[in-house]
């Protein structure tokens, strides 16, 4: 039996493990759209809280700023995102 922490106990969780696959995907996708043109870890993390409707506090900034800069290293890993410094400032940009 899988006890997942945002479903119900199941024997069978391909389901549920392709959904968690997909969402992954689809935010991944998002970033890189917002990413088309050279943008700032803050800049990014706004567009998320204002695309999503999430509302901003310490413990939101936290939480999805470490979320989004987990995302941004695995782009960067897998070639989707690259990064540079321009003007002492850390700029992502989607790759292609």
């Amino acid at each position: 039996m899988f006890v997942p922490a945002h479903a119900p106990v199941s024997g069978e969780i391909a389901g549920l493990a392709q959904y968690n696959i997909d969402r992954v995907k689809e935010v991944a996708d998002h970033i890189a759209e917002i990413c088309r043109e050279p943008m700032g870890f803050e800049k990014i993390l706004q567009r998320l809280f204002a695309d999503y409707g999430l509302n901003m506090n310490f413990e939101q900034y936290v939480l999805v700023g470490s979320t989004l800069r987990s995302y941004l290293a695995w782009m960067k890993d897998e070639g989707q995102m690259g990064a540079f410094f321009e003007d002492n400032m850390l700029l992502w940009r989607r790759n292609g």
